[in-house]
């Protein structure tokens, strides 16, 4: 499936979790330090760097990028670091997040609130997710170097959808599959024992 940011209120209702998606258009960057200053200006009813509106936020700081490239290797960040601050953001207007990891019951539940969704991208993978980015630039926090604010420019930017707008989990989803497999493979384990038993 392939979207494009901003992103559109019927294209995130129609998200569903498990769905590789590739984004095209306009995302940011931020991590733990950014993320703080954010909630500070948003407690302080401040002005943002940017506007939250129909956005996405990418938890990477990037490594500096070679020469003629317009970034070095960006993977995601674990995604709970942000936890926190994730709940201001969204009644913002912030529509996605993308990282690594799950996320906390007050944030899936903040998602449900405000509609918006959470994103996965692949660990491990950074300098090929590097080749998804066309162009960036600093926008706010430069002082912070690698977790400054980046706007980036980015097509068919790789993600599966983790958490959609009504709550829906895809790790947990899978944790209770596997676990009904387990459970379903020990039963028959369990019934071919006693056939056995009583046939000899």
């Amino acid at each position: 499936m392939h979207i494009q940011t901003p992103l559109r209120e019927d294209v995130i209702g129609n998200l569903q979790i498990g769905s590789k998606v590739l984004i095209s258009g306009t995302i940011y960057t931020a991590r733990d330090a950014a993320h703080m200053r954010l909630a500070e200006r948003i407690d302080q009813d401040k002005d943002l760097p940017f506007d939250l509106q129909n956005q996405i936020i990418y938890y990477t700081g990037p490594s500096p990028a070679r020469p003629n490239m317009p970034i070095g290797a960006c993977g995601p960040t674990t995604s709970y670091r942000m936890d926190v601050y994730t709940p201001k953001l969204l009644s913002r207007g912030l529509k996605a997040t993308i990282g690594k990891g799950s996320r906390s019951e007050i944030v899936i539940e903040a998602m449900k609130k405000y509609r918006s969704v959470y994103f996965a991208a692949t660990g491990g993978a950074a300098a090929l997710l590097a080749r998804a980015v066309k162009k960036s630039e600093i926008i706010a926090y430069e002082d912070l170097g690698a977790e400054a604010i980046m706007r980036l420019e980015i097509e068919n930017f790789p993600v599966i959808v983790v958490n959609d707008i009504y709550g829906n989990d895809l790790y947990k989803e899978g944790i209770a599959k596997y676990t009904r497999f387990i459970r379903i493979q020990e039963c028959n384990h369990y019934q071919r024992n006693i056939h056995l038993d009583n046939n000899m």
